[in-house]
């Protein structure tokens, strides 16, 4: 009978215990989710590290309180010792996802703490695009173009060369590079490139003060090649973000081709010239 009622009060406890865990998680997150919602209504607050700061608290909690469960159990090492001596497989597999674990929490505090990005910036890791929506013990959460979700663990990001386009400067630098043909008009061609991007919307001028002052061009367009098939023109064009240089880029694409179409400009295919070489003395 004391037997029954010794395993009873450790059940009580122990369930008690789940309770106020998944109580004092819940609340923790609610709190900081409201504390963090007024936060954001700053445009300079960074949530980065208040985001990792949420999930590493709550994850505490609930690690303190599965602690506290097993403390209620005496037999606990003993059945813990026997349990992994008779699973070494077991042991190996879970000592294995607890060193991978451990990785992705390490780097996520290295991530923080060095903030090679942030969330809300545009970056590249490994060919995937994306806006960072998220940063948590396990892993970065990016939103891509297509509103899709991309979850890289830590510890393959901290491996990885990061480009990100909102690091210290915004500003972007679309290329625009097409082959005219040979016979083409070359300066007004140049003269069309640099009036389209100029007159574009979101072109910006990035020239300093000084450049101002010596009349250094506010679009720059240059000759690069010479190819097999056509004369290669290319021009540098400013805007204040990546997704503005975005839709800038394919709009001059657009409005340069439909201009050299009505100054008779050629784009053209690839052309080769094929000499037949006749060996018969007839």
């Amino acid at each position: 009978m004391i037997d029954y009622v010794k395993d009873f009060r450790i059940v009580f406890f122990i369930v008690i215990i789940a309770i106020v865990t998944i109580v004092l998680g819940a609340l923790t997150d609610k709190i900081l989710r409201y504390f963090l919602y007024r936060k954001l209504n700053d445009k300079e607050y960074d949530a980065t590290g208040f985001r990792f700061l949420k999930h590493l608290v709550i994850t505490v909690i609930y690690i303190l309180g599965f602690a506290f469960a097993l403390i209620q159990i005496p037999e606990f090492k003993i059945i813990g010792h026997s349990f992994l001596a008779g699973a070494g497989v077991i042991s190996l597999v879970a000592g294995l996802a607890s060193q991978q674990a451990l990785s992705n929490i390490v780097s996520g505090i290295f991530l923080v703490i060095f903030k090679p990005f942030k969330i809300n910036d545009k970056i590249t890791i490994n060919n995937f695009v994306g806006t960072v929506e998220d940063i948590n013990l396990r892993q970065v959460v990016l939103k891509d173009a297509e509103n899709n979700r991309i979850i890289i663990p830590n510890s393959v990001i901290s491996n990885q060369i990061i480009v990100n386009t909102n690091m210290h400067d915004t500003k972007c630098c679309k290329i625009i590079e097409i082959g005219i043909g040979y016979d083409s008009d070359l300066e007004k061609a140049l003269e069309i490139m640099k009036d389209e991007i100029a007159k574009h919307p979101f072109f910006i001028d990035t020239r300093t003060k000084e450049a101002k002052n010596q009349k250094a061009p506010l679009v720059v367009a240059r000759v690069v090649a010479l190819a097999d098939s056509s004369v290669n023109l290319k021009a540098w064009a400013w805007a204040k973000n990546s997704t503005d240089g975005f839709i800038m880029y394919c709009d001059l694409l657009q409005s340069i081709k439909k201009r050299f179409d009505e100054a008779k400009i050629d784009i053209p295919y690839p052309q080769r010239v094929v000499t037949i070489k006749n060996n018969n003395p007839l």
